[in-house]
């Protein structure tokens, strides 16, 4: 009778470096971390998540309700598109807003020409008219006075010319709608400025902190993994950083 012989071999675990057994002994209070995410869901607007969070960790949101729904109605109508709808209630809050701040004027501006070429471009046989008219009255006086307004317009213009489906990379990054997102950003940090408030949420400086510690310790020659990850989202942890900073990659990580 003949016999088998099965090798069976154990995985050795991978030894994790000191640094990383140094950062799970640092354990933050629940309070801080409370505190945090309370924090971003207020500053970027998002007062169902916020009421949502406060409940499930029994705290009491910062401020009432209301006084976020102004700055989401405003970003809800740039994220749709809808960039006269959002100007004007960015003026019924603060006119100011925009008469102070040109360069964001002038991008909102730009985003509406932007949406208006993007209906012609969907629609066959569209009258480019409308588009014209807007570039001419509301873009082509504000260009002059600065040399990037009128890059900006003279590449937004070229939206006309070439047709969609062979965009060179710039051109097709008008028509992302991460663009929406990023301009919303700013409008966002300009009303909480207005307020007297904070522009952004905490967390976006802890990141900054963490990315500039890191490089510090880097150059320093300290002893630390090749890869830190951030650690917001396991799907894309490579481009947490920048997301983070971008303003891009926070929301789902927060409140999901």
């Amino acid at each position: 009778m003949s016999s088998s012989t099965v090798s069976v071999s154990a995985a050795t675990p991978t030894t994790r470096h000191s640094f990383q057994r140094r950062v799970d002994e640092i354990k933050p209070s629940k309070t801080d971390i409370n505190f945090v995410i309370m924090d971003y869901l207020i500053n970027e607007g998002y007062p169902s998540a916020a009421k949502k969070f406060a409940m499930e960790a029994n705290i009491q949101p910062p401020i009432e309700e209301e006084s976020i729904l102004p700055r989401v109605e405003i970003r809800n109508a740039i994220y749709a598109g809808d960039i006269e709808k959002a100007i004007h209630k960015i003026n019924d809050l603060n006119p100011q807003i925009l008469d102070l701040d040109p360069t964001l004027h002038f991008a909102l501006l730009r985003l509406q020409l932007i949406e208006l070429i993007r209906k012609c471009m969907t629609t066959p046989d569209a009258d480019i008219t409308p588009a014209l008219t807007f570039a001419t009255s509301q873009l082509a006086p504000r260009a002059p006075t600065n040399p990037e307004f009128l890059e900006d317009l003279e590449r937004t213009m070229a939206l006309l010319i070439f047709p969609p489906e062979n965009l060179a990379p710039p051109l097709a990054a008008l028509l992302d709608p991460a663009l929406r997102q990023t301009v919303a950003t700013r409008v966002n940090e300009a009303i909480l400025g207005s307020q007297g408030a904070r522009r952004e949420a905490r967390i976006r400086n802890l990141v900054r902190l963490r990315a500039w510690a890191e490089r510090k310790a880097r150059d320093a020659g300290k002893d630390i993994p090749d890869k830190l990850d951030l650690g917001l989202n396991a799907d894309k942890e490579g481009d947490d950083e920048d997301d983070a900073m971008n303003g891009n990659g926070e929301t789902d990580a927060m409140v999901s």
